[in-house]
């Protein structure tokens, strides 16, 4: 089917919500989208013309149109969602992350074990998790079980000796150090003055207080310590008190430490987005009683253009049902719409606000990690990204990549330089790297000393029968781009070679013959890879020019000395720091450094001035 017909097909859909599925000519769906309106969102593939050209390339792959009406916009986000997971479409973003995390389990046993695992067993267990980063598991496993005796092993009893309630069971337990290890299970008869001895009924209250811990609740934790320690207190038992107020010391530096924000924030998840052109970085964060119980983020490769929201709300799904969150309520910065049950903020004040700045920090962090990772990891493939994402930006016919950039140095006129250095695969070549004395131009004239290098350089390298570069940098703003397009046009090069200029004040990016200059984010990697290019070319020309200038201010005043060589002009130049100083220097002063002959000389120039 071809694109008129398609459109035809778009046009007769219902302004109704529903799911659309595209198909190419194998009758393979290589999309899957939600709709509002069905009419509305599909027409627009086919009305607009100033799509991506990875939007075009799905267009263009697409043969015939199938769609599903569901009642509501939420409706058709589940759907598209479950969808998505079954078929795995070519032009549907998926979230790269496939591995199992761990979860911290309470088996279900009459003395309930706790324990690590990556599999989930339904037989009644109590699973929390998961969790993304296995120190903190380990820390919260550590706390509890400093605080709690709380069996970690297999059970040393039959298992029907053990299930039995007809058998009253303890715990044997060993102490040292603070820390209650469990030794194995005692069938005899319990006494509670016995501390060696751990009660079932005591060993179900350590298993709650744990659980409450892993739910972020402290508190009940806490007041059951205080009443324990009070209670020692009163007994005149100070060592076991004392040994209750370092666990309890120990909690409250864990919660100290884990709370971030107001504590009355709880059973919250927050979702944050990070949008580049290629790739978007979302963050979540859930939290329980102001602490940060959960941090995870991905990173999404858009197959064509979406907008954030589109990415946000297929990420939040997929997260939540990861993680198994059931949170009513959603912190984000970006508007979205998950349906009636689920509450979505966008905080603009206050603690929320807080939170939500600190996931945006959270995934803005992880986008350079993954950025240096590809770059340590695969250079060649961080660098093409670059140079495609130049082309996108600059609007090029293609990649550039040999780049080079011109720049221009002089002090009122005099000692005129230029310089240009050259890039290639987004990377300097200091081997080609060149400079330019300027030779037709008078004074200051900053455009026709640009337009004079710029013609020098490709007059040459059209002669020597050299590549040309893809893209040509001019270090300034529109008259030294007009001069530089000038230069080219001479050599019949502007058709062949794309000219931009960059402005310093407010790195304003020119085209010939267009006055509105483009404004790239200050993030952009183009934009720094411009830079980059632009503060070489200044580096390399400004030393050019610096030696110039002191080589004319050496010529010009020793050197016109009959007798007088460079030896002796540096040594002059070591001991007296200056020209002036030289000029000034009495006769004494002279013959100490250079003899009496060339001292002679030297004052008798300067005083006959």
């Amino acid at each position: 089917m071809d694109i008129k017909s398609l459109k035809i097909v778009s046009n007769n859909l219902p302004n109704t919500p529903g799911v659309y599925q595209f198909f190419d000519s194998k009758n393979n769906i290589i999309y899957i989208g939600k709709a509002k309106s069905l009419k509305k969102r599909v027409n627009s593939y086919f009305s607009n013309k100033n799509h991506t050209g990875k939007t075009n390339k799905l267009v263009n792959n697409i043969s015939y149109i199938k769609h599903i009406l569901v009642k509501t916009e939420s409706d058709a986000f589940l759907l598209e969602n479950n969808l998505i997971k079954k078929h795995k479409p070519k032009y549907n973003i998926q979230l790269k992350d496939g591995k199992s995390y761990p979860w911290i389990c309470i088996k279900n046993e009459r003395f309930p074990r706790l324990f690590i695992t990556r599999k989930l067993i339904h037989d009644g267990s109590e699973y929390y998790g998961p969790y993304t980063s296995i120190k903190t598991i380990n820390t919260l496993l550590d706390l509890i079980k400093n605080l709690f005796p709380i069996r970690t092993t297999n059970y040393s009893l039959s298992e029907k000796k053990i299930n039995d309630k007809r058998n009253k069971l303890s715990l044997r337990l060993f102490r040292k150090n603070g820390h209650s290890i469990i030794l194995g299970f005692n069938t005899k008869d319990v006494d509670k003055s016995d501390e060696t001895q751990l009660t079932e009924n005591q060993y179900s209250r350590n298993i709650n207080s744990a659980k409450e811990i892993l739910n972020g609740k402290f508190g009940q934790s806490k007041l059951d310590m205080k009443k324990k320690m009070n209670k020692y207190s009163k007994k005149i038992q100070y060592e076991k008190a004392q040994e209750i107020k370092e666990k309890l010391i120990a909690l409250e530096n864990y919660q100290s430490k884990s709370t971030i924000v107001n504590p009355k924030i709880n059973n919250v998840d927050v979702f944050t987005i990070y949008s580049e052109t290629d790739f978007a970085y979302i963050n979540f964060l859930q939290i329980c009683y102001g602490s940060i119980v959960r941090s995870y983020n991905t990173e999404i490769k858009k197959k064509f253009e979406m907008d954030d929201k589109e990415i946000l709300e297929f990420a939040i799904l997929e997260i939540r049902s990861k993680f198994n969150s059931e949170s009513k309520e959603i912190y984000t910065n970006c508007k979205i719409n998950l349906g009636q049950n689920i509450k979505v903020s966008l905080p603009k004040t206050g603690d929320k606000k807080q939170i939500v700045d600190l996931s945006l920090k959270n995934a803005k962090h992880f986008r350079i990690n993954q950025l240096q990772q590809r770059k340590h990891l695969d250079p060649a493939e961080h660098y093409q990204r670059i140079l495609n994402q130049a082309k996108i930006d600059l609007k090029l016919d293609k990649e550039p990549y040999h780049i080079e950039c011109f720049d221009n140095s002089n002090f009122h006129g005099t000692n005129s330089t230029s310089a240009c250095v050259v890039f290639k695969n987004a990377k300097p070549n200091k081997k080609e790297y060149r400079h330019f004395n300027i030779k037709e131009v008078i004074g200051s004239n900053d455009f026709a000393m640009m337009q004079e290098i710029v013609y020098r350089r490709y007059y040459r390298l059209l002669k020597e029968k050299q590549s040309l570069p893809e893209l040509v940098i001019i270090d300034g703003g529109k008259g030294q781009l007009s001069s530089a397009l000038n230069a080219l046009i001479e050599l019949k090069l502007d058709k062949k070679i794309a000219l931009i200029g960059i402005a310093k004040r407010l790195e304003e990016i020119y085209f010939p013959n267009d006055s509105i200059p483009l404004y790239l984010d200050k993030r952009s990697e183009t934009l720094k890879l411009i830079q980059n290019l632009r503060n070489e070319a200044h580096r390399f020309s400004l030393k050019h020019h610096r030696n110039k200038r002191s080589s004319s201010l050496l010529t010009n005043e020793l050197e016109q000395i009959n007798g007088i060589g460079e030896k002796t002009i540096l040594d002059l130049l070591r001991h007296f720091k200056s020209n002036k100083n030289i000029s000034t220097a009495k006769i004494k002063d002279l013959k100490k450094v250079v003899g009496e002959t060339r001292a002679l000389l030297i004052y008798n120039y300067y005083k006959s001035r």
